[in-house]
């Protein structure tokens, strides 16, 4: 291995350290808690080598976004992947949504809550984001209707479930009701 190799592969792997170092902190304490000091010092490198890496904490917040992003498409498609039939898959793609969203708070704020400088919905949205909706589309679009095209179904779909995550986590709807909810979401949108 070359030298500028070896560098190469020492700054990926601090670049992920950041990464997932500012993931754990706002998952502990809220992404108040995620300064470049304190990462500097959990990382055991200074503000300047931080900074190397990214420009801020905006950039971080992105960073760990489009990391939430890929992990919560393999969520869906492995819940989707493993039932059977189309209503089964949008059910199972449901609560999958929902229980990554419960599972990681900070990353689902970073992915939809915060500015991490990320376009949704654009030419130039990341990869990992379409790649997100993708998941969802995959399994909406068999039960979007014929009024309605797979990607407008998709993502009234998509809201839903983001109300439904976010108004529970922020204590406004019960908990205990979440399977009743996603039925009823699945009965009265998904015609197939």
């Amino acid at each position: 291995m070359s030298v500028q190799e070896r560098k190469e592969r020492e700054r990926a792997d601090r670049e992920r350290l950041i990464v997932a170092t500012a993931r754990e902190l706002a998952e502990q304490q809220g992404w108040d808690a995620v300064t470049t000091r304190r990462l500097a010092e959990r990382i055991e490198y200074s503000q300047p080598v931080l900074y190397s890496h990214f420009r801020g904490k905006r950039e971080i917040i992105g960073a760990v976004a489009l990391e939430g992003a890929a992990e919560m498409a393999a969520a869906l498609r492995g819940a989707a992947g493993a039932a059977d039939g189309p209503r089964a898959r949008v059910t199972a793609l449901a609560r999958a949504y929902l229980d990554f969203a419960e599972r990681n708070p900070a990353v689902y704020d970073a992915l939809f809550q915060l500015d991490g400088g990320l376009a949704f919905a654009e030419e130039d949205t990341p990869e990992p984001l379409k790649d997100a909706f993708d998941a969802l589309l995959e399994s909406l679009g068999e039960v979007a209707g014929d009024d309605v095209g797979p990607a407008l179904f998709t993502e009234v779909f998509w809201a839903a479930l983001h109300g439904l995550a976010t108004l529970t986590r922020a204590g406004r709807l019960p908990p205990g009701d979440t399977g009743r909810r996603v039925r009823l979401l699945v009965d009265r949108l998904a015609v197939a």
